[in-house]
């Protein structure tokens, strides 16, 4: 059952009273019997996870690919799937037998 706030409007004095929600307010003190006001107060919301606040970081949870930006093409990466050239012959000249 939710607890309530009451403040006696002749003392200031503030007390609380356990209620069910759909029991009627309180008119009067039940220990005075001045009268008195329901008061309201602030709920406390804890949030629990991740996402909620700037520093953490958001997770696509959409079932589409994700489409990546091409990289730049990098000498190390590359020498690793390209094939090494050709050897080049030492000269361009054709060899002569019995010089």
């Amino acid at each position: 059952m939710p607890v309530y706030v009451y403040k006696n409007l002749t003392t200031g004095a503030t007390f609380e009273v356990e209620q069910r929600i759909t029991a009627n307010a309180l008119t009067v003190d039940p220990s005075t019997g001045d009268p008195v006001k329901r008061l309201i107060q602030p709920v406390g919301i804890a949030f629990k996870g991740s996402g909620f606040y700037v520093t953490d970081s958001r997770k696509s949870t959409s079932a589409a690919p994700k489409v990546e930006a091409p990289k730049p093409a990098d000498a190390t990466a590359t020498s690793a799937t390209t094939p090494p050239p050709a050897a080049k012959p030492a000269s361009s000249a054709p060899a002569t037998a019995g010089d």
